[in-house]
């Protein structure tokens, strides 16, 4: 279907890519990895046409439709849910449009008046009808219809404006119109940010339904678990490509790079080895000959690069705190709206030390709400939320902190206020965690991007001592290396932890406590996040189980009241 040949991508900043070279076939679900600034989006906006290559090509076989959701949704929130489908159709689209400007003409006080320009305008409709019917309209407009149950929308649903729904349902509409240009190859970039775990499972099981060939960027692991049969690693501008999904790819990673340890020690201890025989022989009367066609060879051998590993991925360790007591905060028959809707209700928590809760909802469930409730940043209506009274040191990562930052500090200053005993190297190492090194080190803070901002931010936060951590969304922004350092650093970490993510990877790794929230109610499993998906399919198959024995008495109460009623019938006839 398509090949990348040989592409190299070349910016002002330096090189990105180098020789890239991988494939497409039919149905091939290809996960697109690597660090913040690998090259991964580049390389889908040059498969998509977006940007040019500095040298190489995409080789295409035939012509492939390819369609790209941006991981910024391209929607107009304007248009109701039907008319925003019906855009993935731009030709019937605009005729469309114009059919209804004509007809708003027609019903107007001048065509009323004027037989004249009514029938101008009738004239106009005629030819617009039979062009919208020559090109399908009609069944295109059927299309739509047919797509809006699947991506979740009812027939009322879809006459409401887009603006109206939240992100994860401005997805749905935005992926509906991509696949109601039927591609055969899709373009995924970050489909899964900010998007809350019922809409990610939905989206996993639509896109396997998919028959389309895809290519997707994400940082959640088990997403790409989930949906991918071929992993694209791309590492120091070279792309590489493993079969199997993303736990596939960690097992061939690590063979490979033991194979390249070992290669790369060979070849230094044959190396060594030479340059010994060189050093102790150059001046030597009867060998120096040698010595020298050595030290030729030598200088033409091609050296095997020292291997990336895991193991080379900056190390974090938080700082130490004093010991807090016991109880780390306490929520008591609280109840909390939010305008119309009751977010809590009467709920209870109670949080102790070294506990690491993760707190599990929907968008707009109370998530962020209850982390600030904790926190004393907002008051419940009634009842009680608070941090515990003995020795609590809380430190808060909101998502929007990064708005806090002075625009006008240099990156490296920033982090050397909250840290001035800290060397340049120990400083830089840190940055380096969250993604920020060379030259960006070096910025004000107001030239970083919102993802560079928002990282700092939680730099920032994580380096000042406390024993309670309070951390909304902490892993938006992260590449996969800097998820794994922050799950490693929150393993060792002492103190407790609260934690709102939609990332069940990174949940699985870190919590040992989950906490629902559900319809205003907290419901806790003391357990990891492995032990909640065991308790919620129990659940699921016991309300399943107690529908089932519902329905059938429900059914032998029918027929018994039918078989009196037949009976009644009976003993009056006689």
């Amino acid at each position: 279907m398509l090949r990348l040949d040989r592409i190299t991508k070349i910016y002002p900043t330096g090189e990105v890519l180098k020789n890239v070279t991988w494939e497409v076939r039919p149905g091939d679900r290809i996960g697109l990895i690597g660090v913040n600034g690998a090259g991964k989006s580049t390389q889908l906006k040059i498969i998509a046409g977006i940007e040019e290559a500095t040298s190489g090509k995409v080789v295409r076989q035939g012509e492939p439709r390819i369609a790209y959701l941006k991981q910024e949704f391209d929607v107009d929130l304007s248009r109701t849910v039907r008319e925003e489908l019906f855009q993935a159709f731009a030709e019937a689209s605009s005729v469309l449009a114009k059919l209804r400007l004509v007809e708003e003409k027609m019903a107007s006080d001048r065509a009323a008046k004027d037989s004249h320009y009514l029938n101008k305008l009738i004239k106009e409709l005629g030819i617009l009808q039979s062009r919208f019917e020559a090109i399908h309209g009609y069944e295109l407009e059927a299309k739509v219809e047919k797509i809006l149950p699947k991506i979740g929308f009812s027939q009322k649903d879809a006459q409401k404006r887009v603006g109206n729904y939240s992100g994860g349902w401005q997805m749905r509409i935005a992926l509906g119109k991509i696949l109601l240009q039927d591609p055969d190859l899709l373009l995924l970039d970050e489909p899964t940010n900010h998007l809350d775990l019922e809409t990610i499972r939905w989206l996993e099981e639509y896109l396997l339904e998919q028959t389309s060939a895809m290519i997707l960027i994400s940082h959640d692991r088990m997403f790409l678990d989930k949906i991918c049969t071929q992993i694209v690693n791309t590492e120091r501008g070279i792309s590489r490509t493993y079969l199997g999904n993303y736990s596939a790819y960690l097992e061939q990673k690590l063979l490979e790079e033991e194979a390249a340890q070992s290669a790369f020690e060979r070849q230094q201890k044959d190396l060594a080895s030479q340059q010994e025989y060189i050093d102790r022989f150059r001046a030597s009367a009867t060998r120096s000959t040698q010595a020298k066609s050595r030290e030729k060879l030598l200088e033409k051998v091609e050296k095997v690069e020292a291997p990336l590993k895991n193991s080379d991925r900056p190390d974090f360790h938080f700082q130490s705190a004093p010991r807090s007591g016991r109880q780390v905060a306490i929520v008591d028959d609280m109840t909390h709206t939010y305008g119309d809707k009751i977010l809590f209700l009467g709920v209870n928590l109670e949080i102790e030390r070294g506990e690491r809760i993760a707190f599990i909802g929907p968008n707009g469930s109370g998530k962020s709400t209850l982390l600030r409730l904790i926190m004393g940043l907002e008051k419940p209506e009634d009842g009680i939320a608070e941090l515990g009274q003995h020795n609590i040191l809380a430190g808060y990562f909101a998502q929007n902190q990064a708005e806090a930052l002075d625009l006008k500090k240099i990156v490296i200053e920033t982090v050397f206020e909250v840290v001035p005993n800290w060397t340049q190297t120990k400083v830089r190492s840190l940055l380096g965690s969250f993604c920020l090194s060379n030259d960006s080190v070096f910025k004000e803070v107001g030239q970083l991007s919102g993802g560079e901002k928002a990282r700092l931010a939680l730099a920032l936060m994580l380096v000042k001592p406390c024993n309670l951590l309070v951390l909304d969304e902490p892993t938006n922004h992260l590449d996969i290396p800097s998820k794994e350092m922050l799950e490693d650093a929150l393993k060792e970490y002492e103190g407790a932890a609260l934690i709102v993510s939609h990332d069940r990877y990174f949940i699985s790794k870190v919590a040992n406590r989950i906490v629902e929230i559900h319809d205003g109610e907290l419901i806790s499993y003391s357990g990891d996040y492995a032990y909640f998906q065991q308790k919620k399919a129990e659940e699921k198959a016991a309300s399943a189980k107690a529908l089932l024995i519902a329905e059938k008495e429900a059914k032998r109460l029918a027929n018994r009241d039918r078989q009196r009623k037949r009976l009644a019938k009976k003993r009056n006839r006689v």
